[in-house]
């Protein structure tokens, strides 16, 4: 599945880490000894592994059918609402008026089929986390590149670099450690200059 990809490829960059089981089961210092380095690299492992564990997959992650290019096919598909306990079993007011973009009584969501295959049973389909649909028909989200010729019903996620990357930041005057000393040594070269 599409989702094993950012920890496979996290661990793969690893040598040292013997199988997929050792990667849910090894602690930070368990890590450091078999050479996961510099400290970072262990807790982005880590931080990903924890959001394995609780379902946090990214943008496709949860996407049952996927071809081994690693390419998820969307479709837009709607669906009847289901009465509301908690209103009297009845629907929500904003599902049961008609708009331009929808019937009353049905809610248009995105779903995973398989690559060139029509939804099945509606109701047997989870809806794809991160994808909405937009207006009346067209597919949203990051990584999310349209079918052509399906007027906006259908759209793909292909995987590639970068796709469910945390990102880390970036240093600012030179990091935390010598942070106080670059901008000592900058505001003391604009006390010259303006001493000038």
């Amino acid at each position: 599945m599409i989702l094993r990809r950012p920890l496979l490829t996290t661990a793969s960059s690893c040598t040292h880490i013997p199988s997929w089981d050792a990667l849910f089961t090894l602690t930070s210092p368990q890590l450091k000894e078999l050479g996961v380095e510099p400290a970072r690299s262990r807790r982005y492992l880590l931080q990903w592994r924890e959001k394995y564990r609780n379902g946090e997959y990214g943008i496709g992650g949860d996407c049952a059918h996927v071809n081994p290019e690693g390419v998820a096919e969307l479709k837009v598909v709607e669906a009847p609402v289901m009465p509301n306990p908690q209103l009297g079993g009845t629907i929500s007011p904003r599902s049961a008026a008609a708009t331009a973009t929808h019937d009353p009584g049905t809610r248009k969501f995105v779903v995973n089929v398989p690559v060139g295959d029509e939804a099945g049973s509606v109701e047997a389909l989870p809806k794809v986390q991160g994808v909405i649909v937009k207006g009346a028909k067209t597919i949203k989200g990051s990584y999310v590149e349209p079918v052509k010729g399906s007027e906006g019903l259908r759209a793909r996620i292909r995987l590639q670099e970068g796709i469910w990357e945390v990102k880390r930041g970036h240093k600012v005057d030179g990091g935390e450690r010598r942070k106080a000393e670059v901008r000592a040594k900058r505001r003391a070269a604009e006390n010259k200059e303006k001493a000038r």
